[in-house]
């Protein structure tokens, strides 16, 4: 048990009931706020979209708010950690201020852990984890004892694979290039272990029962397929019309 610790502001961090309190101290801080503010633990983002100087003048005024909530309830934002991102195309770059300081723009920010450009591009984020998960691999390489895939296979579905897929539903490369730089990583991966040095990448996931990233991405095609239920209530319908869509389908009646 801790010592009785008298908290005269802000919430004490890494007490078990922290989360529950900072939601607390923080739930009226959106109050008469006119863009959209998300909160998550001590980190707040206001995002707003405008197209003429009058939106540009409510995210001036929720700052403003925002910096008066902070004084009333004797906190102190940190301004050396304000940014600005601005996205879309011919964005007039306006200047926000904080009391009297101006925001410093910049030009990505990583947001709960997924890299976020003006551009809204996931290549920096492919290149940031490829960079991070060769680190890893590196590590595990240099430390192992063994080269087996009893040893490698565990080592890189627990400590490597899970940064590859973070948030993948966010930031899914489209691109070749993003792709086969994450794909690299496993390839990497699976010709470390001792007997598969000379297959080909495909014949080396066959033999360790993997797939490739990308088809890990992919939704699961099962989810796609009709179910015995609506195969009872539909049958295909025959059609000679060569034009619109051959594949027609017609109820079927269960009478």
């Amino acid at each position: 048990m801790s010592k009785l610790t008298p908290v005269k502001s802000g919430i004490p961090q890494g007490s078990v009931l922290g989360p529950a309190l900072i939601n607390i101290f923080v739930s009226n801080m959106d109050s008469g706020v006119e863009c959209t503010l998300s909160k998550f633990a001590d980190n707040t983002k206001l995002c707003g979209v405008f197209k003429t100087l009058e939106g540009r003048d409510a995210i001036q005024r929720d700052l403003d708010r925002l910096e008066r909530w902070a004084h009333a309830n004797i906190m102190k934002l940190n301004k050396a950690k304000c940014k600005v991102l601005r996205m879309g195309w011919g964005n007039p770059k306006h200047k926000y201020r904080l009391d009297r300081e101006w925001i410093v723009s910049s030009h990505k920010e990583e947001d709960l852990g997924v890299l976020v450009n003006e551009k809204l591009g996931v290549t920096w984020r492919c290149a940031l984890t490829a960079q991070k998960t060769n680190h890893i691999l590196g590590c595990i390489k240099s430390s192992r004892a063994s080269r087996l895939r009893e040893v490698i296979l565990p080592l890189y579905s627990a400590l490597v694979r899970p940064y590859l897929e973070s948030c993948i539903q966010l930031w899914s490369p489209q691109y070749w290039d993003d792709m086969d730089l994450l794909e690299w990583v496993q390839r990497r991966a699976t010709k470390t272990i001792w007997g598969l040095e000379h297959l080909s990448y495909e014949e080396r996931l066959r033999e360790l029962g993997l797939f490739s990233l990308q088809k890990r991405r992919k939704p699961s095609s099962t989810s796609r397929r009709p179910t015995r239920k609506l195969e009872r209530l539909f049958t295909r319908a025959c059609r000679d019309r060569t034009r619109s869509n051959g594949f027609k389908v017609k109820r079927v009646d269960l009478d």
